[in-house]
């Protein structure tokens, strides 16, 4: 039967050749293109994990016979571990191997015979998976690169890169294809990596080259597909290593996807992605450990969602910086100055100018940035101005589509960075992205932080399934589901409650105490304090008093407050956690027998009779803050919160001079922190202070437990939090443990209803008024925070979704640009004037913050069981 002419390609990479099972998966898969298909297969591999380095190292000169005889053996033992005889399958490939360690050409290292050493990796590798594919009995052939892949003389390469840095031809050739198709077999199996030079020897297409040799391929096949098979299941919207709530990326356009990839996505290397570009031939990145994962798609036809879609980080940066007065207007200096970077085969990725200096980086992926190569450079270069280079930098980068519209909501990513020392910022001139560069040393730890604020702020969409798919952490550990909302069930109840008038707060106490007990169930926790800030509601201050919580507070209000509510509560119970508060207020905490928390030294050396012979608690800034937002960080320098730790010896002597007892340590580092890490290090670090202050016998970690506002978010993992306590506890078992959750405890179970007052369209936008918004919730207007919205008065008002709904922002009645409780919320189309709003999970500073600006009323409350 004559064989299809349609083709697709299938890359797969060094780990998913170098273990059996992967072969086997191999095989099916190309089997099940093949068939499902009705279309040819060619599978383009890798070396086996590690030997490409390895063959590396040979072409440096470096222990050659030694390093050759240890790729054989490893070889030949894979070949056992197939099933198959290593000197009949093998043996052509090791004679040559040997060959080449004895081959004249070794003793100058000679271009031509390192690109001949660095192809035996794939050559040995794709070997050795056709015998054991065709020994499964599947129909595959095998086929030399080299035959059809053809490199090309770009202009200004140096002989470095015309030899292992290559580029092919990749243009569509019907001659090209009918010759390829006469190959018999209905599957193929080629190498990635290797090309024909023009001199007929061997040519290389660099690291990440077996991407861009499959891309080759499926251009030149006018494939139907190009897949790209992986380690992971595609691109993520951040390295997923490093920030495992980084999602993954399911849809991309082929200049998204070249951005990512440029700009530090290891998944795919950028030069594969031109040739499918200019082809129109889709990719996809799929994984060979979990193949059902839908992965990353990549074509022509992706919507183009605006928002950043991805942060990478790429290291080893170069930043050459040239200054010269005599620059200024001068005709032709750029020209003059860049024919030297010409001169020594470097391309420059990042510019940045002013009048006297031009900056420029080189990324180490595309040049040979060696000590020697700068030095020669810097030389021609001091030759028309002064020059330093500075390295090693990190570029962290910005990508999406519109990042100019983005720029207002950019304004914590600003702010991080402006903590530390940039050296360079690029804007690129197509809009997709936006680059900082700063020392590689400042870049740590920097990066899940940035992803955190861009999800906050809205610049990254999450919310958009189209683009977004499950996190890192979904993938690799489940996801942890939320279970309904409360309030799915009491819609009946909650519009009854609206029709006695709005805007009305309802509060449903079975979920606070759900939350309660949860928190009760962890052994490891000594102390529970409630944040009485988060919302004083009389009721669910009894609630949690019967749970056996014990009550922060803030301010001589607060203290009063709970005290006529709750006039048996044992003062041992109660926190007093002020900030800048007056002397008054401390003395009317320690008169009602409050537990005092203080967190500067001038309040001991101004008030030494307010403390003299008194126990307290000391609150430390670990000099870092966290958390979902900027105002709500409440550690580092820009935070008036805590005592710096350098003056924490200078606090402990005045303590004793006063005769007054640190009894406890506390840290607040901020609210929403999602990682389950975070309490572990502050609880060990407070703990290393306690021991050198010899009188703590408590640890208060603070609060700040995140709450899962948005609608693909999962809740906090209490028993991995839990964990990680306790294995840090029991490295300091002498101290009792505090947490003083509030947020936690009450956000999810406080709803807030409002009526609709008007339907209005402006220019295109959609506008639902309410009776009520930033008046009765500040935090969308604050901390520019999510809260899922619901039309109770429509059927499934609370699954907007399909074709009956519409995009509208949610505004209240308050003379501010400000009054927006939420941004392109999907509601039901027939949403009018009347209609009940719920705005979900709004128990915590709610009705704590709501105000009578514009002299509103403020909201109603009620109570449900």
């Amino acid at each position: 039967m004559p064989l299809p002419d349609r083709w697709i390609v299938l890359k797969f990479g060094g780990t998913s050749v170098s273990r059996r099972e992967r072969w086997d998966t191999i095989g099916r898969l190309a089997r099940e293109r093949a068939e499902d298909g009705a279309a040819r297969v060619l599978v383009v591999v890798s070396a086996l994990s590690g030997v490409t380095n390895e063959l590396q190292a040979i072409a440096d000169g470096g222990a050659i016979g030694d390093r050759v005889d240890a790729l054989i053996e490893r070889h030949r033992a894979f070949s056992v571990e197939l099933g198959l005889e290593p000197g009949s399958v093998l043996g052509e490939r090791t004679t040559v191997l040997r060959a080449l360690a004895n081959d004249a050409r070794a003793a100058t290292r000679a271009l031509d015979w390192q690109a001949e050493v660095l192809a035996q990796g794939e050559l040995l590798s794709s070997t050795l998976g056709a015998a054991y594919l065709r020994a499964q009995g599947l129909d595959f052939g095998w086929c030399d690169a080299r035959e059809w892949l053809d490199a090309i003389a770009l202009p200004n390469q140096n002989a470095w890169s015309t030899r292992l840095s290559v580029s092919c031809r990749h243009e569509s050739d019907a001659a090209w294809r009918a010759r390829f198709a006469r190959q018999p077999a209905r599957m193929l199996l080629t190498q990635g990596f290797i090309a024909r030079h023009g001199d007929g020897g061997t040519a290389i297409l660099g690291r990440g080259g077996s991407d861009t040799s499959a891309a080759y391929f499926g251009a030149l096949l006018g494939a139907q597909r190009v897949e790209i098979w992986t380690d992971v299941p595609g691109m993520f919207s951040a390295n997923p290593r490093i920030v495992p709530e980084a999602r993954l990326l399911a849809r991309l356009d082929y200049a998204e996807a070249q951005e990512i990839a440029t700009t530090g996505a290891r998944v795919l290397h950028p030069r594969s992605i031109a040739p499918c570009r200019d082809g129109n031939v889709p990719m996809a990145i799929l994984d060979t450990a979990r193949p059902d994962l839908a992965g990353t798609r990549i074509d022509a036809s992706a919507t183009t969602v605006p928002g950043v879609k991805a942060i990478s980080r790429r290291n080893g940066i170069v930043l050459v910086s040239m200054e010269s007065i005599g620059m200024w207007q001068q005709v032709g200096f750029l020209a003059d100055i860049f024919e030297r970077f010409k001169r020594h085969g470097l391309s420059v990725d990042l510019i940045g100018s002013s009048e006297t200096n031009v900056t420029v980086s080189l990324d180490p992926s595309e040049n040979l940035v060696t000590g020697n190569v700068l030095e020669a450079l810097a030389a021609d270069l001091a030759e028309v101005c002064r020059v330093k280079v500075i390295a090693p930098c990190a570029a962290i980068t910005l990508v999406g589509r519109g990042m100019r519209s983005l720029l207002h909501r950019l304004s914590d990513i600003w702010a991080a960075f402006g903590r530390e020392r940039v050296h360079l910022i690029s804007q690129s001139s197509n809009d997709l992205n936006l680059t900082f560069v700063i020392d590689e040393a400042d870049a740590d730890g920097l990066l899940p932080q940035l992803h955190a604020e861009l999800v906050h702020s809205g610049a990254m969409p999450m919310h958009d399934a189209s683009v977004f798919g499950p996190s890192w952490h979904e993938i690799t550990h489940g996801r942890a589901q939320r279970g309904p909302a409360w309030w799915r069930g009491r819609r009946e109840a909650l519009l009854q409650a609206a029709a006695r008038g709005t805007p009305r707060y309802v509060y449903d106490l079975a979920t606070l105490r759900a939350r309660a007990r949860a928190l009760a169930a962890i052994d490891t926790i000594d102390r529970r304090f409630y944040a009485l800030k988060a919302n004083p509601h009389p009721t669910i201050l009894r609630a949690l008093e019967a749970e056996g919580f014990g009550f922060e507070c803030v301010s001589s209000g607060e203290l009063a407050h709970l005290f006529a509510t709750l006039p048996g509560l044992e003062p041992e119970r109660v926190l007093f956690t002020p900030s800048f508060a007056p002397r008054r207020e401390y003395e009317e905490a320690f008169a009602r027998g409050a537990t005092v928390t203080v967190d500067n030294i001038e309040a001991l050396q101004r008030w030494p009779d307010v403390f003299e012979g008194r126990g307290l608690w000391l609150r430390l800034d670990l000099g870092r803050g966290e958390g979902h937002h900027a105002k709500v960080r409440t550690g580092g320098s820009q935070a008036k919160f805590g005592l710096p730790l350098p003056r924490l010896d200078a606090f402990v002597a005045q303590a004793r001079a006063l005769d007054a007892r640190i009894a406890g340590l506390h840290a607040h580092l901020g609210s929403g922190v999602e990682l389950p890490s975070h309490w572990r290090e502050v609880y060990a670090e407070l703990a290393a202070h306690a021991d050198r202050i010899g009188t703590v016998a408590t640890i208060d970690i603070g609060g700040g437990l995140p709450v899962p506002y948005l609608p693909d978010a999962a809740p906090l993992d209490l028993e991995a939090w839990a964990r990680g306590l306790a294995e840090v506890k029991a490295l300091y078992p002498q101290y009792a443990l505090a947490v003083e959750p509030g947020r936690f405890l009450v956000a999810e179970c406080g709803v807030l209803l409002l009526h609709v007052t008007q339907v209005v369209e402006k220019d295109g936008m959609r506008r639902v008024g309410c009776d009520a918004g930033m008046n009765a919730l500040l935090r969308p207007a604050l901390y520019d925070a999510f809260h899922a919205i619901a039309n109770l008065s429509r059927p499934g008002g609370d699954t907007a979704q399909g074709d009956g709904v519409l995009a509208f922002d949610v505004v209240g009645p308050v003379c501010e640009s400000g009054d927006v409780l939420g941004r392109q919320r999907l509601l039901p189309a027939a949403t009018s004037e009347g209609d009940v709003l719920l705005v979900a999970d709004a128990g915590a500073y709610g009705m704590a913050m709501a105000n009578t600006y514009n002299l509103r009323a403020l909201p109603a409350e009620d109570v449900i069981e």
